[in-house]
């Protein structure tokens, strides 16, 4: 199998190296290069055509936006973004929206199991955008609504969706067709890390008639609504003292790989609102969903799966239409009229 062949794109020399330290220690990676900014790094890749870039965000000359801007233009490649701190998220989103695939922390001067932890992450990161087909296409944000008109609901209470790597691009693309009448609530998990889920929420309302917010304990699942899964918390569902719906957040289970999980999700909503539940599995890497799918299926509800042509990584929904739970197999560009087609 040949190796991954990697460059770097980072004003620091420290980080550079740490970063080629890192990905060295994988038998499947071989970084064939380094840059100093965006401009040296335009020039790299039109000679060494790799497989995955790392790029930083700041640089000079031209910065890691611009870079994923130009590079788009010239010639899609998967672009991991490095960045510092979650002070930087609104610069990240714009990396996203851009074309870059991912995003993931730079190494600092840490402690050495921090270090191992991301040497990890970092190693799962490029090997899982390098399996990417293509990059994500940046879609336009719809002008208007392609989904069907907003009607009341017949078959189902609410939507849940979970999505992973190249959601934050096919959520802009999905969630603006959605009419502000919308007429079940729509709660949706996203992998990201901590800081990051409340600037999306905020950048994705900006192109919704939806009204789209990260959600907080106690909120109330309405429709009309779309409800972001905030970073480093479960979200499930509970009644309030007035029998309404609301959101509870919670760190447990503990034994998941991500949090928020869309297995704990998708397993809330079927226990709460039993049949009547659509439940939507997106672009992104492993099988988060497979198990929540199950329990949708279980209580009579209907599973959605994105299909492979249209993923930046066809993993989670390979993982539930493998074993048997997708009702449907649908695009991107059609993912809104299906979920209104279901209701």
């Amino acid at each position: 199998m040949p190796l991954i062949r990697t460059v770097i794109v980072d004003d620091s020399a420290f980080v550079r190296k740490a970063v080629r330290d890192m990905l060295s220690r994988s038998p499947k990676i071989d970084v064939v290069g380094a840059a100093r900014n965006g401009e040296e790094a335009l020039q790299m890749v039109e000679q060494l055509q790799p497989d995955v870039v790392t790029c930083d965000l700041f640089m000079p000359d031209l910065d890691g936006v611009g870079f994923v801007r130009k590079q788009m233009m010239r010639k899609p490649v998967p672009i991991l973004i490095l960045t510092a701190s979650p002070k930087d998220a609104v610069r990240v989103i714009e990396a996203l929206e851009s074309g870059a695939v991912d995003f993931i922390q730079k190494p600092t001067a840490l402690a050495n199991d921090d270090l191992l932890a991301m040497r990890e992450a970092l190693i799962e990161k490029v090997q899982g955008v390098a399996a990417v087909a293509s990059p994500p296409i940046v879609l336009p944000v719809p002008a208007v609504s392609f989904a069907q008109p907003s009607r009341p609901a017949v078959h189902v209470d609410i939507v849940v969706l979970g999505i992973s790597t190249g959601g934050p691009q096919a959520l802009r693309y999905l969630i603006p067709q959605f009419a502000a009448d919308f007429p079940v609530p729509f709660v949706i998990v996203l992998h990201m890390p901590l800081g990051y889920t409340a600037p999306f929420a905020e950048k994705l309302a900006e192109i919704s008639r939806l009204s789209v917010k990260e959600a907080h304990e106690g909120c109330l699942v309405q429709p009309g609504e779309a409800l972001l899964a905030p970073a480093g918390r479960h979200l499930s569902f509970k009644k309030n003292s007035q029998g309404q719906v609301v959101v509870h957040l919670s760190v447990q289970p503990m034994d998941k790989p991500h949090r928020p999980s869309v297995d704990v999700l998708f397993q809330s909503a079927a226990e709460t609102f039993h049949q009547r539940v659509l439940g939507v599995v997106m672009t992104g890497m492993g099988d988060d969903g497979k198990q929540g799918a199950a329990w949708i299926k279980a209580q009579g509800g209907t599973v959605l799966t994105q299909d492979e042509q249209s993923c930046v990584i066809y993993g989670m929904p390979r993982s539930v239409a493998e074993a048997g739970l997708s009702d449907a197999a649908v695009p991107l560009a059609s993912m809104a009229a299906e979920i209104s087609k279901r209701l």
